[in-house]
């Protein structure tokens, strides 16, 4: 580690002590840019590093609300608008009780080299609360009434709808905020404003969304996977493949290995993981979406009436050849790496935002599997909500077949980067280091699969 990183690293984390999530982050980028800050000696000279780790502006405002009962509740509001030096800021909302600053200035500090990725003009950000849709402030057990969360929701873009706009700051969704929750806060805005503008993304199709958007970010790590396994000579095909979480992404990614020939068994939530030796079908697929983004069930319910699955216990299968975990940070520890290596993994693909702790990954790269952190490979999300603000701007609707051909192409371009920067800065850019070549044969020159390697 070069003494710039590491004076960098002990003044952030000084700073922001209080904040692992962001340190961790600033930690897995920082220390894999030796090779580049050599060749580059100005960016010391002009504190890049300093500016990349510091927000430019941070949004913090109460939220107060009234539930069903007539009760006044106060949840806490933020905006992290990171960096806006190549476009207006642009990342999710995520409403869960984990939610804080550091939380979310970790996600916007990824959000920053993600949206580069996409080779779109979006700048990186993030917001959201720590109010919990999933559970009823009055009765234990239970969610919050569609009524609780559009009045949540009204309060809070009370607040933020004069810090963003389709110029400034683009907010999205992300954990616990899909379509409902950014209809009701469009409404807001629009309201507010008195204008109708692409400030949102992720709305419905008959209010300015786009085709393809919900299907993004797990088509788009399914698409980045095909990349690396395409420079072996390999595909999909019969594959057995684990997935974690069951949200958009999960769902999504599953949808489209099935479509490839891939085997999915596994998909999970806070009740537990559902396990099918066989492969979960297209018809179980589609009942899981149902229950969860209509019914906003769990998987547990589907577990009991469906006899071909099972709650996941002991050991997932005897042969594991790809994993993608896809619910939220910090899911999979070394154990976690070590149980996939152990059972034949050759892939991992992240699909949640930095899914995957040190030790794992520091597993995978010793293991030199095919690993995409998600800086990279979730990423089609946000490149697709940038698509539907060029719809937007245009006053025009492209075709799913369009919108997808571009989200293809977009992903594309994202893992050759990272191959032609792995050839110019070499081996020392360790996180998400792979080995590629048809089987027999190593290639010399790595793939590195990062953001801040381009």
């Amino acid at each position: 580690m070069s003494k710039y990183v590491e004076r960098v690293l002990n003044e952030t984390a000084a700073r922001n002590g209080n904040e692992p999530e962001f340190l961790q982050a600033v930690d897995e980028v920082l220390t894999t840019l030796d090779p580049v800050l050599k060749k580059n000696p100005q960016y010391e000279a002009n504190a890049i590093l300093e500016r990349m780790v510091e927000p430019e502006r941070v949004i913090m405002f109460r939220v107060p609300w009234v539930d069903d009962k007539g009760v006044v509740r106060v949840n806490r509001g933020y905006r992290i608008q990171m960096n806006s030096a190549i476009g207006p800021y642009k990342g999710g909302l995520r409403f869960d009780p984990t939610v804080n600053l550091g939380v979310l200035k970790f996600l916007a500090f990824e959000q920053v080299f993600k949206n580069s990725l996409t080779t779109l003009p979006m700048g990186g950000g993030k917001g959201g609360s720590d109010f919990n849709p999933k559970q009823s402030p009055h009765t234990p057990g239970k969610r919050c009434s569609d009524a609780e969360v559009m009045r949540f929701c009204q309060s809070f873009m009370t607040e933020l709808f004069r810090h963003i706009g389709p110029d400034t700051d683009v907010p999205a969704g992300d954990m616990n905020v899909g379509g409902r929750e950014i209809g009701y806060l469009f409404g807001q805005y629009k309201r507010l404003a008195n204008e109708w503008t692409g400030v949102l993304t992720g709305k419905g199709l008959s209010f300015g969304g786009s085709l393809i958007r919900p299907e993004a970010t797990g088509y788009g790590d399914i698409y980045f996977a095909q990349n690396m396994l395409a420079m072996r000579g390999e595909t999909f095909e019969g594959k057995k493949c684990v997935i974690s979480g069951s949200g958009n992404v999960a769902s999504f990614a599953a949808q489209k290995l099935m479509q490839l020939g891939a085997k999915v068994m596994t998909l999970s939530d806070r009740s537990g993981a559902i396990f099918c030796e066989e492969g979960i079908t297209e018809k179980m697929l589609k009942d899981i979406m149902v229950l969860k983004n209509v019914k906003r069930g769990e998987l547990a319910d589907f577990a009991k009436k469906t006899k071909a699955v099972k709650f996941f216990a002991g050991q997932i299968a005897d042969k594991i050849d790809a994993a993608f975990p896809c619910a939220r940070q910090n899911e999979l520890n070394g154990k976690d790496a070590e149980y996939l290596l152990k059972h034949g993994c050759t892939l991992v693909g992240e699909g949640a935002n930095m899914p995957s702790t040190p030790d794992a990954i520091a597993a995978f790269l010793k293991a030199k599997i095919m690993y995409s952190p998600g800086k990279a490979s979730n990423a089609g999300g946000v490149a697709t909500s940038g698509l539907e603000m060029s719809q937007n701007s245009e006053r025009l609707s492209w075709t799913a077949e369009e919108v997808d051909a571009k989200l293809k192409g977009i992903m594309k371009s994202i893992h050759d980067n990272a191959w032609e920067a792995a050839a110019k800065y070499g081996d020392k850019l360790r996180e998400g280091r792979r080995r590629h070549g048809r089987p027999g044969r190593v290639l010399r020159k790595p793939s590195v699969c990062t953001c801040e390697s381009v």
